[in-house]
């Protein structure tokens, strides 16, 4: 059997080299060829037709009509924020990819998923590549596991974990990290692309041939996207990033691709001296603790995923020089521009001399438009330092013309917030439910100057 041999590939026009070379000899772009590895084919006295015939031996064309379509089964890690982000749970064969800040928790939360899965009778393995054994139980006995039955592989060498994988036959592995993974095929370091992108590659084919479900932590990059190269993403099946800031006790594991379940579901947790607890109300985390309402304050009610979560929007208006500073924290600092000279044109508050700040509560991050009211509001309750009512919500996306138009999900939203005691709301008239719920007036509005109407009387 031929041996696989090395080649370079480049990343932008995918031309090959048999050495490494400083300009592409193909696009003449520098620096763009990586390290890869190419699978010798096997003689044959026509290459194209044998490959052809392997081809035809592994799968059948079939129309969409006669392929059975069948829900695949979830294994509950026994964290219900965890499973939340992933669908259900652990899907046998599946490859999930975890990304974070260095001591954000991602080795503390999958320590405490597997031990769960142990427990409940799953087979599983803990590779680590950065802690030896004696850290990884060190770790445990802190969490409180000190009875763990989960199995331990310290080790990088990519052919060592496949065959422990093979002979042990886990249901669940989890890879800490694919960046300490290499393999020897591949002379470059651990941690490059190339290594990153075969070693991925090997893990994910492991998976799909066993079954068993497979979780790599990847490092992060200073801008806080996963480091590597971005085919690792299209590799596997599910991609969370644990989010959150080290000097607070609280994390967010967020979902941003997900094959067998819906995309930007969110899992707070809070993080606690026996590891990480799932945060059953995670509206708490967002709503500052008033003993009384105050200015420049305005409660909204976002999306993340299927779960509506009640967001404190903050806003401080204060005179400015010359040049006005408009500053937003977990919100688009654009849309904050163009929603002030909306709230001048059709509503008559002016802020051209002012400094605007505006700040979503307990480090959310809020991409919907719907926040648009409720930041217009916090600003015309700031500007005139008058505090919007207790127990007062908004929600609603404001277009340039001033109409404010609806959001999604407008009924589940009301009702979330009636749940946790909001009493009074201002909503896009499109949002207002056939049906009155119970302890909450609601004021439907059609236009800016209209909410602003709204909210005087309310005063």
């Amino acid at each position: 059997m031929a041996k696989d041999k090395t080649i370079y590939t480049c990343t932008e026009c995918g031309g090959i080299s048999p050495k490494w070379l400083g300009k592409c000899p193909s696009c003449a772009a520098w620096n763009t060829l990586v390290e890869s590895v190419a699978e010798a084919a096997a003689p044959a006295k026509n290459r194209y037709s044998s490959q052809f015939q392997a081809l035809a031996k592994t799968a059948e064309v079939a129309t969409l009509a006669d392929i059975e379509a069948t829900d695949v089964q979830r294994t509950p890690t026994g964290h219900e924020e965890l499973d939340r982000v992933l669908g259900g749970g652990m899907v046998e064969g599946g490859v999930v990819l975890i990304g974070g800040d260095p001591g954000i928790g991602k080795s503390t939360l999958l320590l405490q998923a597997l031990d769960s899965l142990q427990r409940s009778g799953q087979s599983t393995l803990y590779v680590t590549g950065e802690e030896s054994g004696a850290q990884v139980a060190l770790r445990s006995r802190r969490l409180g596991l000190e009875a763990s039955q989960v199995k331990v592989l310290a080790e990088i060498q990519l052919d060592k974990i496949l065959a422990t994988i093979d002979a042990q036959q886990p249901d669940v592995a989890v890879i800490d990290s694919i960046q300490t993974v290499y393999s020897d095929q591949l002379t470059s370091a651990p941690g490059s692309v190339a290594q990153v992108r075969e070693c991925a590659a090997h893990l994910t084919r492991c998976a799909k041939a066993s079954g068993t479900a497979i979780v790599l932590v990847g490092h992060v990059t200073k801008e806080g996207a996963l480091a590597g190269p971005r085919v690792l993403e299209h590799m596997v099946d599910t991609v969370l990033y644990f989010e959150g800031d080290t000097h607070s006790s609280f994390r967010l594991v967020r979902a941003i691709k997900n094959r067998f379940g819906a995309v930007n579901e969110i899992g707070v947790f809070a993080m606690t001296e026996k590891g990480l607890k799932g945060v059953s109300n995670p509206s708490a985390i967002f709503l500052s603790q008033h003993a009384e309402p105050v200015p420049g304050s305005c409660v909204m009610v976002t999306l993340e995923g299927t779960r509506p979560l009640l967001v404190e929007i903050q806003a401080l208006v204060d005179s400015g020089g010359p040049s006005p500073r408009r500053l937003s924290v977990g919100l688009d600092r654009d849309r904050l521009a163009m929603l002030l000279a909306v709230l001048h044109r059709h509503a008559g508050v002016a802020c051209m001399d002012q400094d605007v700040f505006v700040n979503a509560v307990g480090g959310v991050r809020i991409s919907e438009p719907a926040a648009d009211l409720a930041v217009l509001l916090a600003i015309t309750s700031s500007l005139r330092g008058k505090s919007l009512p207790k127990g007062f919500f908004a929600f609603g996306e404001v277009g340039l013309a001033g109409e404010v138009r609806p959001a999604p999900r407008g009924q589940e939203r009301l009702k979330e917030a009636a749940k946790l005691g909001f009493s009074v709301a201002v909503v896009p008239k499109a949002n207002v439910p056939r049906k009155p719920i119970d302890g909450l007036t609601i004021h439907a509005v059609e236009r800016v100057e209209q909410a602003m109407d709204v909210v005087r009387g309310l005063g």
